[in-house]
Parts: structure tokens; sequence; C-alpha cells
């Protein structure tokens, strides 16, 4: 596990350079005609963030200690930082960063675009702890229609767990991968999740259904799904094999997941096949 430790020295020109572009009527302060600096001074800073002015001088000096989760909070607030530096000011503090605003299960719609303007390629758009949120037509023939289900119905971690009709569309050989993928995805994503209640009742649904997600649950194994080799058996198109090529929206709680044909395969072919002899009547689980 990598330790974060605070950089004194980056952390306190970040400060200084913070400080020196808020402008006094920026925070409400009366600009007075002795004014040296067209920013902040130290004072009005530790008095905006209700600190001493002793500790925040010793933050920008670089000799100060290591400030709390709560103090990076005031000072973002009171040097009026975006969400993204707020998130360097805790880095540079050795502090993890907050978790930021979710898109919940809201689409983007550049991402609905994007899922259009790939007609050959199925592709997916997941939430991080595996609701199918969006999914092109190629996506619906190979993998199933899932958007339009039931919450619990569209949870792909929730049906590969208690439906077992689901895992028949994979190599028998290959299902313990599968529920270990699903399970080391998911709990870095309760991690990232900590304290959402959305999560842990999933979790906790999932741990009362299934007698084998809870024992995998319990080895604590932790991996986000960034790429992955997967072979699916669809009734039509026979055995595919795919390359998962996941790519993360920028919130950090949605993911496209592009389902390609690894080279030298004969998926190209299988996929145009597909596209040709429609959806048929097939849903599964990835």
């Amino acid at each position: 596990m990598t330790i974060m430790k605070i950089d004194r020295d980056g952390l306190a020109d970040f400060l200084r350079r913070c400080r020196d572009r808020v402008r006094p009527h920026d925070v409400g302060l009366a600009t007075g005609p002795r004014r040296r600096t067209p920013g902040l001074r130290r004072e009005e800073v530790a008095q905006l963030a209700g600190m001493s002015v002793d500790y925040y001088v010793r933050l920008e000096q670089g000799r100060g200690p290591q400030p709390s989760p709560e103090m990076l909070a005031a000072l973002a607030r009171a040097l009026r930082l975006s969400e993204d530096e707020s998130d360097h000011l805790h880095l540079l503090a050795g502090r993890r960063p907050p978790q930021g605003r979710s898109q919940g299960d809201h689409v983007n719609p550049g991402l609905l675009h994007l899922l259009d303007q790939l007609p050959t390629t199925p592709v997916q758009v997941l939430s991080d702890l595996g609701d199918v949120l969006a999914q092109n037509a190629m996506a619906e023939a190979l993998l199933g229609g899932v958007c339009t289900v039931s919450e619990q119905g569209r949870n792909i971690v929730w049906r590969w767990f208690t439906d077992p009709a689901q895992r028949a569309a994979y190599p028998a050989d290959e299902h313990d991968y599968y529920s270990r993928l699903h399970v080391a995805d998911l709990r870095a994503s309760l991690g990232r999740r900590a304290g959402d209640p959305a999560a842990t009742r999933l979790v906790e649904r999932l741990q009362e259904a299934s007698e084998e997600f809870s024992a995998l649950w319990e080895l604590h194994e932790v991996a986000v799904r960034r790429a992955s080799r997967m072979r699916v058996l669809h009734p039509l198109i026979g055995l595919v094999d795919l390359d998962c090529q996941v790519l993360l929206a920028p919130q950090g709680d949605q993911r496209v997941i592009l389902y390609t044909p690894p080279v030298g395969s004969d998926t190209a072919e299988r996929l145009a096949l597909l596209k040709v002899v429609g959806t048929g009547q097939f849903t599964t689980t990835t």
C-alpha cells in the first residue's frame, strides 16, 4: 500500500500562489489604500479558514504540521479553489482527496453519442457498482438488453451471483475468474464510496443471497477493472473472444467498456454476422 507523504514545499508554494490570485472583493473584504499586494494577506486567509495566523504562516513557510482534512476543506473554501485544485491541495498535504460529485445514473449525452458512433463495436456504460446504464445496439445483441429492467436486474454483479442461468454464457472453467474479478472491482468501488448507502446496501444484499460472494468478499481482494480478456458463448454466433477496454469517465463513478476483437481472432467476422442476424433471445452479464 502506498503511504502518502506531505509535500511541505509544494504545499507552501501552492498556498502562496492561490492566496496571491484571490482578490479581497472576491471574499467580501474591502480593498484599503495601504494594501501592498492585490491578493489576500496571510492573516485574512487564516481568518477566513478559521485558524490561527501562526498556523497558516507555518504552512506557507513549509514547516507546519500536516493539516487535517477539515482544515484543508476550510482552506479550499477560503481560497476559492476549484474541485481539481482542492484535490491537489489534499494530495500535497498527504491526504486522500474527498469524494467528488458523482454522475449517478445520468449518462452524459457525449457518451451516448459515442455509443451511436460505434455501430460495429459493442459498447456499454456501467456505474462503478456494476449497473448497466447504457448500451449500443451491438452490445444489446451480444450481451442482452438490461438497461430498462429493475435495479437489481441491471446490476451485473448481482445477476452473476444470484442467477445461475447467466453463467451459462461463459465457459465453466472461467467462472471462478469472473467471480473474483467482480468482487475485487466492487471492493475497490466500495473503498472510493466510503459510507455510501447504495454501495453498502448492494454488498449486504449480495452477502445474504450468495455464499460464494460472502466467501470471496472475506478475502478482501481489491482490483479496479481496467482491461481484461473474456469469452462469451453466444447462441447464434458461438464462442466469441473479446478484449475489454475500460475507459473511466471524469467523475470516476462511470466507465465505458468497449468489447473489441483480439488480434488474430475471428471475432470481427462473428460480430459482423451478429449485426446481420440480430439480437435473438440472449441475456447475460459481464
